[in-house]
């Protein structure tokens, strides 16, 4: 049997918990009993109830636990210690919010099946979709992909995405430096540079419907672009990047 290991970064978002594990106990019955189920969520300071209730819910649970980190460390920073935990040969991540849905993960789990490495859950594929998401935020996310794209030759949709599907080895593998939101795209272009096989299911994403986003958006292009910045110096190229729809994935 194959352990999945869902590792689930929160802050401040003790009022959508419960819709959260609404959505991850459906999915868990979606899948049935071809995995092992390890819930692993990472408290990243929150000030809110969010961690007290978490506890509540794991506590005398074989299959869910809580970390916690003592103040507010950033995105990165909490995947780096869900990913330290994670006892899975396949790891995924996802939003606390529930702007993907996670019930999605057993079309991933397929794809994977199939070959892949990681699993991409992308709203700016052509067969994906947004709903009520600000325009800003597809501006950005959209422009910024076109712009990895250039840079590693590459033809990924989204770099953004959080709700990703990884082999363990690929976590084992890639390093990232960032404690931030830029640690999803740092994390696909590495992966992508080594030479692991990506592929992209396409999905629609739902703006948040609790609690406040926690990027700071200035901040957030500033660190993309220097992050691209260096990725040129490096003069950066993947001849073996893959991108696939569907179906078997070629050979790296």
């Amino acid at each position: 049997m194959t352990k999945l290991s869902f590792v689930i970064p929160c802050y401040n978002e003790r009022e959508g918990i419960p819709e959260l594990l609404t959505a991850l106990e459906e999915t868990r019955q979606v899948l049935g009993p071809s995995y092992e189920w390890e819930l692993i969520f990472v408290d990243d300071g929150s000030v809110d109830g969010t961690l007290q209730l978490l506890e509540a819910v794991c506590r005398g649970s074989a299959e869910a636990r809580v970390i916690r980190h003592p103040s507010n460390r950033g995105l990165g920073a909490a995947l780096r210690t869900g990913f330290e935990h994670a006892t899975g040969e396949l790891v995924a991540t996802t939003d606390s919010d529930c702007t993907y849905d996670p019930r999605e993960i057993r079309e991933m789990l397929r794809l994977m099946e199939q070959g892949a490495d990681v699993v991409i859950a992308s709203p700016y594929h052509p067969d994906g979709g947004v709903k009520n998401v600000p325009a800003y935020r597809l501006f950005l996310s959209r422009n910024l992909s076109r712009l990895y794209c250039w840079v590693i030759g590459s033809e990924i949709y989204t770099y953004t995405s959080l709700f990703r599907l990884y082999r363990a080895e690929v976590l084992r593998t890639v390093r990232f430096q960032s404690d931030g939101f830029l640690s999803m795209a740092e994390i696909l272009v590495e992966a992508l540079l080594v030479g692991y096989r990506v592929v992209e299911h396409p999905t629609r994403l739902t703006v948040r419907q609790y609690g406040q986003s926690k990027a700071a958006v200035l901040r957030l292009i500033g660190d993309h672009l220097a992050f691209l910045w260096r990725l040129v110096r490096k003069r950066a190229r993947v001849p073996s990047a893959v991108t696939v729809r569907g179906g078997a994935v070629p050979g790296r």
